[in-house]
């Protein structure tokens, strides 16, 4: 009796020791969050505070926006404001939170030759068309190209069926390295820059040529897919994922990950 008790016990014992499946969330991002080292850095403390394992594609955030609308994402984490609103007004999506923010930059070759530095974005891109000097577009309805895109037509300007304008139809690490080769123009966030820059080294041919216009400014929000929409989404796991984003603890990891001493994204987290 005692032998098989004891028997009992550790089969208990065995099986409690076996951990549950993690529950999976699958999340819909923009490229800039994966090139820039941000989610492999966060996606361990993601998943041993929540319990949950996070999947996720990283894509443009207009494609990233069309998978959550064919419920193949539960949640977003996406960089393009006037889109994600109008995603949630829709009714694809609910409870849109900030979580992040960094800036767009424009880069372009050593020699500058549209003689663009220092100039505002509005005077640079205008400078460029003038020059008619390549300009490689991501070209892809990522939060980067509708960016791009505002700031062309802000300024009266219609690029895209000019020989100089080049799209690329491809992520923002593909669509530097085209700049480089072209030796072109391109607009970048700074974090996937700031990777780009370090795997170059001093072999880069590319550098920022206009940074810092409030016209550059660059959120990251997440968002919920709505569940009326799509019945099998994960509603809590959602629930948690956006709550943890915002949390003091992970806003500090945010405003701690850093290359090369540079900090590549600022958290402004709006917890409502």
């Amino acid at each position: 009796m005692l032998l098989r008790n004891l028997t009992c016990a550790l089969v208990l014992t065995g099986l409690l020791a076996v951990p549950a499946q993690a529950e999976t969330l699958m999340m819909a991002t923009t490229t800039s969050t994966q090139d820039s080292g941000l989610l492999e850095y966060l996606n361990p403390a993601f998943t041993q505070e929540t319990g949950l394992e996070l999947k996720w594609v990283a894509v443009g955030t207009g494609k990233a926006l069309e998978i959550a609308k064919n419920c193949d994402a539960d949640v977003l984490l996406v960089h393009a404001p006037a889109a994600e609103m109008k995603f949630v007004a829709d009714g694809y999506g609910i409870d849109r939170r900030q979580v992040m923010y960094n800036d767009f930059v424009l880069v372009g070759p050593a020699a500058d030759p549209a003689k663009v530095s220092g100039k505002t974005t509005a005077e640079a891109l205008k400078a460029i068309a003038g020059a008619k000097a390549p300009f490689v577009s991501r070209g892809d309805e990522s939060g980067t190209h509708k960016a791009e895109k505002a700031l062309w037509k802000a300024n009266n300007l219609s690029p895209d069926k000019e020989s100089f304008y080049i799209s690329a139809g491809q992520g923002m690490m593909a669509t530097l390295n085209m700049a480089a080769e072209k030796k072109g123009y391109a607009l970048t966030d700074r974090g996937t820059w700031i990777k780009f820059a370090n795997k170059q080294g001093k072999n880069n041919p590319l550098r920022i040529v206009v940074e810092g216009d409030k016209a550059l400014f660059n959120q990251y929000s997440v968002i919920t897919v709505n569940p009326e929409r799509c019945p099998r989404l994960k509603k809590a796991a959602a629930k948690t994922f956006e709550d943890w984003w915002v949390k003091p603890e992970t806003q500090k990891r945010i405003a701690d990950y850093t290359l090369e001493g540079k900090q590549l994204f600022f958290p402004n987290a709006d917890a409502k």
